[in-house]
């Protein structure tokens, strides 16, 4: 099927999307997917458009770089769903939408008459999906929290960082990364019933169970040898019955290396092609050159054999660029990766020969930016950014004159009275 006749497979579905960060890319999801998602904001707009950084730094709600990164393929409109003109306007567009995006406090919905109950009674086959931080019920359910707060209840935050200092969450958030992906298969999910029950249902997600995915190789390891993983910084820990940790990152000339030491078949070669490396230089200190990769077991391994390994190594790839390292890891099939900074991902050739980023046009301000583009590519289906983010209220007079038939006179005394 040719490129330009690809559909998105969500193409005919409508998505009103309420949600806080929590939730955005849940709907930038299915937007890359083709769906019509409206984003339906308060009066003056989103409080996660306040989020940095900006563009070129000017402090304006149209131009923050995250909003523009989780709300495109997105229209936008405002609607203050407090006032009873507003709820009557949502209901109007809920009776046509495929789903409802949300992640207002549990019960906010329906103490505005907007709840799942109500919303099904005007369209059955209306899939709300809400996305909060602890989900709809249980103690925590009526909790506030950030992503700091959910990395941190969800157990993740214990295994990031050094042991000698307190736990750290990753600078980017990652639980409202992980909220969004399970909010929009889970719609996903409930589509697929939809198409054979004819029936849409109420979905909810909880940030901190989301998150609870992401820490399963740590129960896992508990249930297998009784060891409760913990943070150890650079350094591997679980993988020698000892104790042993092993070191991942190392450091070189123009940032940091990923290698690890490995045992088995993967572990003697890569050992093997990096000792011969190393002997090429007058590098290689003459215990390394005898070693018995062969025989050589990191289930067993002791912590001061794993140091001794360890010193010649990070005194050899200290002199080494990333580059260099990539290069010989290809060239000697080994393992090990440089650990990319934003500039090297911008730059980086795969991402490039896969056409990942895309060029979108921003007419307000005469340029057009480069995005990350489609998370995946499908032989049959379109996926990538259609529209940028929208500006606020930017689709207002286009979805109520247009689609709603309301008059330019109404929506300027929507606008007077607050509603939008």
């Amino acid at each position: 099927m040719s490129s330009s006749v690809k559909r998105g497979l969500l193409e005919g579905y409508r998505v009103l999307d309420l949600t806080n960060e929590l939730g955005w890319l849940a709907g930038k999801i299915m937007g890359d997917l083709g769906a019509d998602v409206i984003k339906v904001e308060k009066p003056g707009g989103d409080l996660g458009r306040n989020m940095g950084p900006f563009y070129h730094d000017i402090l304006d709600p149209d131009k923050s770089l995250t909003w523009w990164a989780y709300n495109n393929n997105k229209r936008g409109i405002t609607l203050d769903i407090t006032k009873e003109t507003g709820r009557t306007l949502f209901r109007r567009l809920a009776a046509k939408a495929d789903f409802i995006l949300e992640s207002f406090a549990p019960g906010y919905l329906a103490e505005n008459g907007l709840g799942y109950a109500e919303l099904s009674q005007l369209n059955p086959a209306l899939i709300l999906v809400s996305v909060t931080p602890f989900g709809q019920n249980g103690p925590y359910s009526d909790y506030k929290a950030s992503d700091l707060e959910i990395m941190a209840t969800s157990g993740l935050m214990t295994l990031f960082g050094s042991p000698d200092r307190p736990p750290v969450r990753v600078a980017v958030p990652q639980s409202y990364m992980w909220a969004g992906m399970t909010g929009a298969m889970s719609a996903l999910i409930a589509n697929y019933s939809r198409g054979i029950t004819g029936k849409g249902q109420r979905i909810d997600v909880s940030a901190q169970a989301s998150m609870l995915m992401a820490v399963t190789p740590a129960q896992a390891h508990w249930d297998l040898v009784q060891n409760d993983l913990s943070r150890d910084g650079e350094f591997i820990t679980g993988r020698s019955v000892t104790g042993a940790k092993m070191r991942a990152i190392y450091k070189c000339q123009d940032g940091y290396i990923n290698f690890i030491l490995y045992g088995g078949s993967a572990g003697k070669a890569t050992n093997n092609a990096l000792v011969a490396w190393m002997q090429e230089v007058d590098m290689a200190p003459q215990f390394l050159i005898e070693k018995n990769w062969d025989k050589f077991n990191i289930a067993v391994v002791t912590q001061e054999e794993i140091n001794e390994i360890e010193i010649p190594i990070a005194a050899f790839l200290i002199t080494k660029t990333k580059d260099d390292f990539f290069k010989n890891a290809i060239k000697r099939r080994m393992l090990g990766y440089p650990v990319a900074s934003a500039q090297d991902i911008v730059t980086d050739p795969q991402l490039m020969d896969r056409g990942f980023w895309q060029v979108v046009e921003h007419p307000e301000l005469g340029v057009t930016i480069s995005y990350p583009g489609a998370f995946g590519q499908f032989s049959e289906a379109s996926c990538g950014i259609n529209r940028r983010a929208p500006m606020i209220g930017e689709h207002n007079h286009e979805i109520l004159e247009t689609e709603l038939g309301l008059s330019s006179i109404d929506v300027i005394r929507l606008k007077e009275s607050g509603v939008i």
